[in-house]
Parts: C-alpha cells; structure tokens; sequence
C-alpha cells in the first residue's frame, strides 16, 4: 500500500492511497462472511449460499461498500498518524478503482488544523489602565459590612419614616372592585425600596401605628398584568408596626467584631489593601486580555467550520451543566426563552470563533518562541486543582495518566506564552 499527502490549503490536506489488490480481495473474502447471513439466495439456508452465487444474484459490488469500510478503518488512522495530521473533521472520500483483482484506489479530502501566520506579536503597543482605589470605595465596602451587622429596633414613639421597615395591612381597588392579589395582611414593607407601586410608600410616610388610611396611586403603563397596566387604584392600609433599621457604631470594637484588627484604622488599611489588590487584579487581566486580542488582530488563520461547531457543542455542554446544578433543563430553558437550538448555537458562533483562533494564535506563539514548562510549573497546576478533588497534589499526581499530565503541560505552556506575550508588549499607560 502507498500513500501520499498533498496540501490543498492552510486547513485542508488530500490523502490518496493505492491498497494493493489482495489487500482488498482478502477484505471482500470478509466481507462476504459478515454480509452472507443477512442475503436470502433460494435453494440456500441463511448464511450458507457461496459467495460466488450472492455476487451473480447482486453483483459484485454487493460487498463493496463492507470491503471499503474494513480496508477503510486499517489504513485511515496509521497515515494519520505516520504523516503527523492533525484531522479536525471527518474526510470527504472519492473512490476513484474499486473491485476483485483490483488495486483499491481512493482520496480522503479532510479539513486539519490550519497554519497560523504570526502577525506583530512582540513588542505589541496596548493601553494599560491602573485603577486608583478612592476613599469613597473604601466608605462604601465598609458600609457594607456595617450593614451585615444591623439590626432592626422596633419602634412605638413616632411615624413611619423613610428608611423604616414596615408591617401593614393593604386592600386594593379598581372602580371600587377588588382585584386578584391586591389584598394582603402582615406584609413587610421597605419605605424607599421603591418596591411597590409608584407612589404607595412615599404615601405611607407619617402615618402612625393602627392609623389606616387611602393611598391613591396608577399602576405603570408597562405593569406585568394588562388588565391594571395604567389604571388608577385605591389601596386601603393600615399601619401594623415599625421597625428601624440600627447600624453598630464605627468604631475599634466594630474592627475587632468583624476582623482580626484591635482598630478601626488598621481594619480601614487592610480593605483599602484588599480592594487594591482586586483593582490590580482587574487591571492586569484587563492588560492580558487587550494584548492576546492585539496579537490575534495582527495574525491570519483560515478557521475549519468544524473547529468552530466542536466549540459550540463544548460551550452548549458547560451552559447545560450549569443550568442542571440549578435543577434546570436546557431544553426547557430554551422554551422560557423562546428559542430553537439554532438560535441558541448562534448566539455563540462570535464567541466561539474568537475562543479557537485564540488558542491557534498561542498555540503559534509556543511553537515561533519554543515554549516549554517546568516540571514546577506543571506541579502548580496539578496544585490548583487538588483541593477540588479532595486530596493533596502528590495524591492526585499519583492518580494522572500520561495524557493527563500532558493536559496540565499544554495548560502551563499556554501561560508561560500569555506571561511571554504580555512581558514583551509595550504598555501605554
């Protein structure tokens, strides 16, 4: 048998081969015996007619199709494999000789992973924001651990006022006839939560405990039942309670209530410093991201359709795992939202696209720049993941196949390549 390899394009390579003719007649002898039990010839029981009689009864192309497919699965794989062609969709076959006595003679068209050409990748020119961390930030993140301490004080001694939470009763109207879900007792309200009906709680602001009293309000144009969509109505309430809302003092015992520091000022740097870790954390992402888009800007690659199609599938699956985690099913996500697994697979075209030239582009870079990883390096990255499977790093290395720590290399060589790119980028600040 012979093959050749021929390129056709930057995503696309011919394969022909030449399989000699008692390679094929052995795989028609084949064939015959796993074909003959399902031909019916008469004067023959199942399975007993000569192979000779089926073909004058069919033809002899009768076990064509079988003998392909067994010569087929022998000698695909191993000049895939000989010849180093990274296949990344199933091939187009063109069978140009076929039969006893024959040699077999056919092409394989497949589309391989496509040639990347580098573009500008050193020394890339990209903006670099550095975020300043204002005091107002440091105020607010405080507040909100403040916040988390309050507790709610009832009071008896004056009227509802704004911020104040309060327990009533209400019966809604419209033209003097109830409607469904207008009535309820013992609701609690947030007065300024803006989470009723414009105008209701701006309305309940003085009234006092056991006062009633007729709001008068519109429901909004845009109001989720049609039926009260900008109607007026009439909401009769009446005041249960009140409570307020009490924040612990800002002060050293509040530091030390919710941290380990003894003072509001050392409690203070440490949120400052926390906060300006997670700006230099964004920023730097920010950076990362800006210079690989840069890159893959200034490079040229011919994407196979169906790198883009296994993406998608890949995304759809992770999308699906999410949503069964919250009891979810895709197909019935898809129902709420009205739509059809077309729609749904083309909404991630963009970015599915954008995520395989992406890795073409730094699968590039490793190879132009001969980047390797460490054997620290890989070890990290088994780090990483050990707590998520509950046993230490030397544990869960033990467990790894070959292919598994080939998996954590090609994932410590891609950021040795990102680190790479991003080093010798030029950052506009």
């Amino acid at each position: 048998m012979s093959t050749t390899v021929e390129k056709i394009s930057s995503n696309k390579v011919k394969l022909s081969f030449d399989v000699d003719a008692a390679t094929f007649d052995a795989a028609m002898d084949k064939a015959y015996r796993k074909v003959r039990n399902q031909v019916n010839i008469p004067g023959f029981r199942k399975g007993k007619a000569p192979r000779k009689m089926i073909e004058n009864m069919y033809g002899e192309g009768v076990f064509y199709d079988k003998a392909f497919e067994l010569v087929f699965d022998e000698v695909y794989g191993p000049a895939i494999d000989e010849n180093k062609v990274e296949v990344v969709d199933r091939p187009e076959i063109e069978i140009q000789q076929i039969g006893a006595g024959k040699n077999l003679q056919f092409t394989c068209e497949v589309f391989v992973k496509p040639d990347v050409t580098l573009g500008e990748y050193k020394g890339v020119s990209v903006k670099k924001e550095t975020t300043a961390v204002t005091d107002e930030q440091v105020d607010e993140k405080i507040e909100q651990e403040r916040a988390k301490q309050a507790t709610e004080q009832s009071v008896e001694d004056r009227p509802v006022a704004e911020g104040d939470t309060v327990n009533l009763d209400y019966a809604g109207t419209v033209d003097g006839v109830a409607f469904a879900g207008g009535t309820a007792e013992g609701q609690t309200l947030k007065i300024g939560s803006h989470t009723f009906i414009p105008g209701f709680e701006e309305q309940m602001v003085g009234m006092s405990i056991g006062e009633e009293k007729d709001l008068n309000v519109t429901f909004p144009e845009s109001y989720h039942a049609e039926e009260l969509a900008g109607k007026a109505a009439v909401f009769h309430v009446k005041v249960n309670g009140i409570t307020e809302t009490q924040l612990p003092a800002l002060d050293d015992e509040f530091a030390k209530d919710i941290s380990e520091f003894d003072t509001l000022e050392e409690y203070r740097a440490d949120v400052r410093a926390k906060l300006e870790a997670q700006a230099a954390e964004r920023d730097k992402n920010a950076f990362t991201n800006a210079v690989i888009e840069k890159v893959m800007e200034n490079a040229t690659v011919e994407i196979p359709e169906a790198m883009i199609e296994r993406q998608i599938d890949s995304m759809m699956r992770d999308f699906e795992y999410r949503l069964a985690s919250q009891g979810l099913k895709l197909a019935d996500f898809m129902k709420y939202t009205g739509q059809d697994e077309k729609a749904f697979r083309a909404n991630y075209r963009d970015q599915a696209e954008k995520s395989v030239k992406a890795h073409l582009v730094l699968e590039a870079v490793e190879k132009a720049e001969s980047i390797d990883a460490t054997e620290e390096q890989i070890d990290a990255q088994i780090a990483q993941l050990a707590p998520q499977t509950g046993k230490s790093a030397e544990e869960l290395k033990a467990t790894l196949s070959e292919a598994d720590l080939g998996y954590f290399k090609a994932d410590a060589i891609r950021d040795n390549a990102i680190a790479f790119l991003c080093d010798n980028a030029k950052a506009e600040d």
